[in-house]
């Protein structure tokens, strides 16, 4: 097999894989797409100018002499050899300090701007009395939902406030922020889907 028995498609697949993607097989001329370029990897293949690597094609010795380029030498390790495998070993200790230690990345939190809805519902909750959906409608102009979703979204999860609700004699519901640890909390239920409803 010599460089003559090439098709111009084979030889500028395997050119541009020799020179540009490491003998991998990625790129194909603009002129050949989707069936035909199986069709090519398929004779390339038969040929024994390419060969299946995992879930691409790469580019065989035949393959390099057939466009007249030599393989590339395997480049050489940056890193030295370690005879005691004592790198290894610190490695390995780390992954294992690690393992089941690393948390989430905290989340940078930002306080309401001043004046903001948000900061105005806040205010409202703070109070002793808190405040029931109905008042922060009003103050706000939200749905019950965006009341409730901003209870458990944005106040909860991203400024990491409490929110407890109690339902009242009159059978209003009224919800409070609370400091975490507050000892008034334990009659009450954590703002969650259950006092939602």
């Amino acid at each position: 097999m010599n460089a003559t028995t090439l098709t111009a498609t084979q030889r500028e697949t395997l050119a541009h894989a020799a020179e540009h993607n490491e003998g991998r097989i990625e790129w194909f001329p603009a002129s050949v797409k989707g069936g035909a370029r199986a069709k090519v990897l398929q004779g390339l293949v038969a040929r024994g100018w390419a060969y299946r690597d995992g879930e691409h094609h790469a580019v065989t010795d035949a393959g390099y002499q057939a466009v007249g380029q030599e393989r590339p030498a395997p480049q050489e390790e940056a890193v030295a050899l370690d005879e005691d495998n004592t790198l290894e070993d610190d490695v390995a200790a780390a992954e294992a300090s690690w393992a089941g230690t690393q948390a989430a990345p905290a989340r940078k939190t930002r306080a309401p701007r001043d004046g903001s809805k948000q900061a105005q519902v806040i205010a409202l909750l703070r109070r002793p009395s808190g405040a029931t959906v109905a008042e922060i409608q009003a103050l706000t102009g939200w749905l019950p939902h965006t009341v409730r979703g901003t209870f458990s979204g944005t106040f909860r999860k991203r400024l990491g406030l409490q929110v407890v609700s109690d339902k009242e004699d009159d059978g209003k519901r009224v919800y409070r922020i609370v400091e975490a640890g507050d000892s008034e909390t334990a009659g009450s239920g954590v703002f969650g889907i259950a006092e939602l409803r």
